[in-house]
Formats: structure tokens, C-alpha cells, sequence
């Protein structure tokens, strides 16, 4: 190929890249401009295009309608241990389903997997039962424990460690007396790190924007943040630009979770697309 070919080729992958990039960034990026005004200017016939300083006082305004403050701490806390909880459980299950010969292990996991087509609405109704009788119920606790460890989870880190760790590594390792936690923190969890931040990624998000099971199980006076944004679309006219300024407020910890794994994520992405 000529060296003008992949010049012109490299151009129209940066043209199309920027497009995307574009194309995602817009929504965010008005999204703050519709924070930055009131509803009767988002409604003229020219909607403004700019954000302005009124930003922060629609967030002071969010702030004010509804608790988003203790909702933030509260999602945190249940974003970071259902996270924490969920890699550390999965990884174990994975690692037991993928390199370790136990009896049942097939059954148990076909089982694991078949608890991913039951439905959740299925389940509110006793746990929500459950977690009234053991005394959890209006406690943060009643969210964090039910979902310490997914179905999805252990599948997928049992599919990455089977693919990514050797049987011959794990057999060398037990070959020079290695236990299972030793062949488990020293072998498994460095070649699974990618997996992990994946999976870490996708557990914090889906923490973070859950709203069913919280606003059943939680009061309005200890809601998440997700539960919380229903306070600011009260009155005969809700204020979107207040709506979107305490929206906005609640999306910073997601967008610093994305900035510190976002490297580990395209690089689990492109190591598995290496193996494939």
C-alpha cells in the first residue's frame, strides 16, 4: 500500500473517531447547558447553545428541593462495598468453577447461570419479606447484601481466568506446594486484573443507577442518590434545569470511577480481542 493511502486512511479514522466522539459527548455536554438556564429560555424559539454561571445556582436550588448530599454519600458507600464485594466474590467463584475439580462443580454452575433468566421482580417480594424480619429493612444494608456476588459475575470471571491462566501454570504451582489462596493471590488475581476492572466498572455503574430495589427497601430520610432525584420533579411545573443541575451533581462520582479504570478497561478489552 502507498505511504498516501495511509495517510488518507489514518485521516478518515481520526474524521470518524471525532464524529463519534462528538456524537457522544452532546447529549452530557447539553445536558449542562439546559442546567444553565430556566425553562422559559430552554422553550424560545432559539434555545441557547452556551452554559452560563446560573449553573450553580440551579445545583444550590437541587440541593435545597432534595437530599442529594446524603443520597451521594449513601450511594458511595453502597456503590463501593456492593463493587469491592462483588470482584473479590466473583473472582473467587471464577477461579473455583475455572481451575479447581470438585464434585457438583458443572451442576452448581449451570445452576448459577440459571438464576440469570429468573426475572427480579420475581424475587422483591420475599426478600423484601427477608429483610424485614432479620431488621434491615430501611438500612443501607438491605442493598449492599443481596447483591455482594451476581450470576453474571462468576460467569464472567470464570470464562476470563479459564482463557487467561494456563492449567499448566496452576498444575506448577501445586507441583511446588502452593495452596489455593497462595495460587489464588499470586497467579489468578495479577492475569485477571483487566477482568476485575471490568468487572468493577460494570458493578459500580449498575450500583450507582439502581432505583427499584432501593426505593423499596430505603425511607426518603436514607435514600441514594437515585432514590433522592425524585424529590426534585415536585410541584404543578417542575424545573428541568434544576432537574438537570442535581442529575449532573449525582453523575461526578460515576464520570472519576470511568477516568481511574477507564485504562484498565480498553486494556481487558484489547487483551481479550489479542486472544480471540
Amino acid at each position: 500500500m502507498r505511504p498516501g493511502s495511509q495517510q488518507g486512511g489514518s485521516r478518515l479514522t481520526y474524521v470518524i473517531v471525532a464524529v463519534v466522539a462528538i456524537v457522544s459527548i452532546f447529549p452530557l455536554y447539553y445536558t449542562v447547558v439546559m442546567a444553565s438556564h430556566t425553562n422559559a429560555e430552554m422553550a424560545a424559539a432559539r434555545p441557547p447553545l452556551l452554559p452560563t454561571t446560573d449553573f450553580f445556582a440551579n445545583v444550590k436550588a437541587a440541593l435545597a428541593l432534595a437530599p442529594l448530599n446524603k443520597g451521594l454519600v449513601n450511594s458511595v458507600i453502597v456503590a463501593t462495598l456492593v463493587t469491592a464485594g462483588t470482584v473479590a466474590l466473583c473472582t473467587l467463584a471464577g477461579f473455583a468453577f475455572a481451575k479447581l475439580r470438585f464434585r457438583g462443580s458443572g451442576l452448581l454452575l449451570a445452576l448459577c447461570i440459571g438464576t440469570m433468566m429468573v426475572p427480579l421482580q420475581m424475587g422483591v417480594i420475599p426478600l423484601y419479606m427477608l429483610m424485614a424480619r432479620i431488621g434491615l429493612a430501611g438500612h443501607l444494608a438491605a442493598v449492599i447484601l443481596p447483591t455482594l456476588c451476581t450470576a453474571f459475575g462468576v460467569f464472567f470471571m470464570r470464562q476470563y481466568i479459564a482463557a487467561a491462566v494456563p492449567d499448566e501454570l496452576i498444575e506448577a504451582g501445586w507441583v511446588d506446594g502452593a495452596s489455593p489462596t497462595r495460587l489464588f493471590l499470586s497467579v489468578v488475581v495479577p492475569a485477571a486484573r483487566p477482568a476485575m476492572a471490568v468487572l468493577a466498572m460494570l458493578t459500580f455503574l449498575t450500583a450507582w443507577n439502581d432505583f427499584f430495589w432501593p426505593i423499596i427497601v430505603l425511607s426518603s430520610q436514607n435514600p441514594t442518590v437515585q432514590v433522592s432525584f425524585q424529590s426534585l420533579a415536585t410541584g404543578y411545573a417542575p424545573q428541568q434545569s434544576v432537574i438537570m443541575a442535581g442529575t449532573l451533581y449525582g453523575t461526578v462520582p460515576v464520570l472519576v470511577v470511568f477516568a481511574v479504570l477507564g485504562r484498565q478497561i480498553v486494556g481487558g478489552i484489547m487483551q481479550g480481542a489479542v486472544k480471540g
